[in-house]
């Protein structure tokens, strides 16, 4: 028998487990298409915010290295009522539609906006590490967490709570909104981080600090996904550095129920058709039927 890659997420059920990371792509509904036709489960769109964002001057990337990036676009985005109306009733394209603000208020208003909209859920973005009153700033205030996750789940819909290292022990941003009753974690976001021209001696980014992705992070956050599956019985989706099969059953084995995958499009066009079929090559190898079976191997 022919192992199965679908998987469960709390509410949310997947045809495999890898799905497109928010913030890589932006928000084209064409793009997410293709990217499903290839294999991606599910899209998960650039963080929306309750008003349009402009977003920071370039240069907002710069590559350091090794597979990794540093990046500081600045969350621009055209706000969650103009992504609502571009998404309408899709039904083609599994969309996860991903929310950064400040307040329950923010959420509560963003949320509204896609009550008529055909949606898998919400993951939250509380640690963007780069802008500044959003993101991990919202993510080391325990109780915000808690407001906005209670906000967010009064919709009825499948909630997502994206964590980072901020200056708080991220272990208690999760456990805040688990308490608050989210569906799911995914760990982790960019680390923040900094890059200088040794020419000019000024830092590269224009915003000065970015958020590292890529291959570097991958180890940090394989460590973060054993770490909270360890303390927490919450599905949690693996997030940084992965960009081949390999990197997304590592992340499994760890404990993660799915992957994101974002940096390695850049590169790998069809990492997600290529992660699927390396999974279920593993799968064949190792007697697994299921992918749940193989989730959290190494914890044992």
């Amino acid at each position: 028998m022919e192992p199965s890659l679908a998987v469960s997420i709390g509410k949310m059920s997947l045809d495999g487990p890898a799905m497109l990371a928010s913030g890589i792509l932006g928000i084209s509904l064409e793009v997410f298409g293709r990217l499903y036709r290839s294999g991606a489960a599910a899209l998960v769109s650039k963080s929306l915010s309750r008003e349009p964002w402009e977003g920071y001057a370039n240069p907002t990337i710069v590559g350091v290295g090794g597979g990794g990036w540093i990046n500081a676009v600045g969350l621009s985005n055209p706000g969650a009522e103009n992504f609502a109306a571009m998404i309408g009733s899709n039904s083609d394209v599994p969309v996860i539609v991903s929310l950064v603000g400040s307040d329950p208020g923010d959420f509560t208003h963003m949320t509204e906006q896609f009550s008529k909209c055909n949606i898998l859920g919400y993951e939250l973005n509380l640690s963007c590490p780069h802008v500044a009153k959003v993101g991990l700033e919202v993510g080391d205030d325990l109780g915000l967490v808690r407001d906005i996750v209670s906000a967010v789940k009064k919709t009825g819909a499948p909630v997502i709570a994206k964590v980072g290292l901020g200056t708080v022990n991220y272990l208690d941003t999760v456990g805040a909104a688990v308490d608050a009753g989210a569906d799911a974690i995914t760990a982790i976001n960019t680390v923040r981080a900094m890059a200088i021209d040794i020419h000019t001696g000024r830092p590269i980014l224009s915003n000065r600090f970015g958020g590292l992705s890529g291959t570097p992070i991958k180890p940090v956050a394989v460590r973060c996904v054993y770490e909270i599956t360890s303390r927490y019985d919450v599905p949690v989706i693996g997030c940084g550095g992965i960009s081949t099969w390999e990197d997304a059953v590592e992340m499994l084995l760890a404990g993660a129920s799915a992957v994101q995958v974002g940096s390695a499009l850049g590169e790998k066009p069809n990492v997600f058709s290529e992660i699927n079929a390396g999974i279920k090559s593993y799968m064949k190898q190792h007697n697994y039927s299921e992918v749940q079976e193989m989730t959290g191997i190494a914890r044992s």
